[in-house]
């Protein structure tokens, strides 16, 4: 009884950020995160000023650095002002047993959706993979340092999507308009990837598919772990695997299964076009299903914040 009673008086220490204030903070973070990597960057020539992440190299620092920095703005924050562990943001107990399960299932996830288009005809193989090439150690490199990279990367949108600002709005406005509302703002995130087109609006909307998807696969384990290994996945084997487009931005550098490629006669909205497999309407199915699975599951976890009464 002392425990509870000592667990509850942690939780009424806890500060917490007003709605509003949280979206602009957030939105600080992402700049914060991105000027105060790539700035010095531009400045010593390693990143090219108004370029794209061409080379390997670049987008690895880029993914490291960068959000790396978003999360530690983001952990600062919890820390110094809502006094908050990164325990209470989700990273809590049994963390590599549930990375590595939400990793293994992102990539059982997108192999479905590679798979289902490849199968109705949507893609070609443009060239071998990396245990095909002849210099098969200098395609495995950035591979392996890639993989770290989307790890950073996809772990720190986790933290800072579903991680803090999920649990903030819910402590205020219930869990559901905090499912709905951090998706959405993820979905926005992205909206400035490529040009307006159907194949950005479609991969827009899947966005926010994934975003549901992801948030109730953490409230349900109580934990953000797994979607973090769940976004890692994701994002490196779609890129890295296949050679595909990750949201609309192309990686240079050898897959390490095969190298694909958009049949000629192919439907944008088999394939997601140039915003890759993220716009397709075969992803779109395999979101609805994994929210439906989620949705017929067990009760919500509480991850450390109070959260206000859902609506009903």
């Amino acid at each position: 009884m002392a425990g509870i009673e000592l667990y509850a008086e942690r939780k009424r220490t806890h500060r917490r950020t007003w709605t509003a204030a949280a979206v602009l903070l957030g939105l600080v973070f992402m700049i914060g995160g991105q000027a105060g990597a790539l700035l010095p960057a531009i400045a010593t020539g390693f990143v090219v000023s108004g370029g794209s992440a061409d080379g390997w190299p670049q987008l690895a620092y880029e993914l490291g650095a960068a959000f790396g920095l978003t999360t530690l703005l983001v952990l600062l924050w919890a820390r110094l002002f809502e006094r908050r562990g990164p325990a209470t943001l989700g990273l809590n107990a049994r963390g590599p047993m549930r990375f590595a399960r939400g990793y293994l299932i992102g990539l059982a996830f997108m192999l479905a959706v590679v798979g289902a288009i490849w199968s109705l005809g949507g893609y070609v193989v443009e060239g071998a993979g990396a245990f095909g090439s002849a210099a098969v150690g200098a395609s495995l490199l950035p591979i392996g340092v890639l993989m770290l990279g989307f790890i950073i990367q996809g772990s720190s949108e986790e933290i800072l999507f579903r991680g803090w600002l999920m649990q903030l709005i819910a402590s205020r406005h219930g869990l559901w308009i905090a499912v709905i509302a951090n998706s959405a703002l993820f979905a926005l995130a992205h909206a400035g990837n490529m040009e307006p087109s159907n194949e950005l609006y479609s991969g827009l909307g899947n966005i926010l598919l994934f975003g549901l998807f992801i948030s109730l696969y953490a409230v349900r384990e109580g934990s953000i772990w797994g979607v973090c290994g769940w976004h890692a996945a994701w994002n490196w084997l779609l890129g890295l695997g296949f050679g595909l487009e990750v949201s609309g931005m192309a990686v240079d550098a050898t897959p390490l299964i095969t190298d694909l490629t958009t049949a000629p006669d192919a439907a944008w909205w088999l394939t997601g076009g140039a915003f890759g497999p993220e716009a397709s309407l075969v992803t779109t199915a395999v979101l609805l299903t994994g929210i439906a699975g989620l949705m017929l599951r067990g009760r919500t976890r509480d991850q450390g914040v109070e959260t206000a009464p859902a609506a009903v």
